[in-house]
């Protein structure tokens, strides 16, 4: 059964009728403000309400992480975990048909209301797994924007991240790829003082994850072994500053940071952080031992779709 909104669809196909997940009244009230405001008003919003949720959620600036990436009109994308749309919209600028996948239908009609101009974009209600064992479609591009770190909850089986990968490699189309936003777990701000994105407590990610289930953040190192030992060898590192979510500057292997232009650092705006030492010169110091992406606060990981034969 497929809804309207706008030119948006809404495709309940695979929706068990309820939300399994919510943030309570903040997503009522975020519904309201995209059913009667405009995107050119969301800066004087986020302004005037002074609410992180509504920040995070309709910032135009959290488009930042895929602005720059040439994916084209040419290209198709099947985002995972689209939320209420905060990337929905920069992709349908950009490619030529869009799948969002959701499992909460109160957040997919946030995004559809958000992005109600876009013809190109189809978003299908429903659990992952779910939704995955019957798209047959294959697409250019598959993003996972602050996803993968939750593959022990969508994925109840030994090895949940190798079958997330998997499952999604099969969704790609030849010389297709993977698009994945995840916070280092070793980012120097958590060394500094602020708290693991997911759970809310400081050093939880550098202590690994000693009193939590469900969710999981990565070194650089641990993965990249995580995609060698699973066949993605293809992969490509890029460094998104000061973080994914907001960022302002995407950096990479070939044009990495120099000394004194790390100063950006004080924006943790979801959550009370301490100030341990001063993090621009700690980050001029990990430049300088050229260390910066081992504790680059966040990472955009450009993957190459797995063959068949080395799967």
């Amino acid at each position: 059964m497929n809804e309207k909104i706008g030119k948006v669809t809404l495709n309940l196909d695979y929706y068990e009728g309820q939300d399994f997940y919510s943030d309570g009244v903040i997503e009522e009230h975020l519904l309201e403000l995209v059913k009667h405001h405009e995107p050119e008003e969301y800066q004087d919003i986020i302004l005037k309400e002074k609410n992180w949720a509504v920040m995070y959620h309709l910032s135009q600036q959290r488009e930042n992480i895929l602005e720059w990436y040439p994916i084209t009109k040419e290209d198709s994308v099947l985002e995972i975990g689209a939320g209420c749309g905060a990337i929905s919209g920069v992709l349908a600028k950009k490619a030529g048909r869009v799948v969002a996948n959701d499992l909460s239908k109160m957040r997919s009609s946030i995004n559809a209301w958000k992005n109600k101009e876009a013809e190109n974009l189809e978003i299908v209600v429903g659990n992952f797994n779910t939704v995955s064992d019957n798209l047959t479609e294959t697409f250019d591009y598959v993003t996972l924007i602050g996803v993968f770190e939750y593959a022990k909850t969508y994925i109840q089986e030994e090895e949940p991240y190798r079958v997330f990968l998997d499952k999604i490699n099969r969704h790609l189309k030849p010389n297709g790829k993977i698009l994945m936003a995840i916070e280092n777990k070793l980012g120097l701000k958590y060394f500094a003082g602020c708290k693991e994105d997911h759970v809310g407590r400081m050093f939880e990610g550098i202590e690994g994850y000693k009193n939590t289930s469900g969710v999981e953040t990565f070194s650089k190192r641990e993965l990249e072994k995580l995609l060698d030992a699973n066949g993605y060898h293809n992969y490509r590192f890029y460094y998104p500053y000061p973080d994914y979510k907001f960022a302002t500057t995407i950096y990479s292997d070939s044009y990495l940071p120099k000394k004194g232009e790390l100063r950006n650092n004080r924006r943790n705006f979801d959550a009370e952080r301490l100030l341990l030492f001063d993090e621009g010169l700690a980050f001029d110091t990990m430049i300088r031992a050229e260390l910066f992406p081992h504790f680059s606060n966040s990472f955009f990981v450009e993957i190459q779709k797995k063959e068949e034969n080395n799967a």
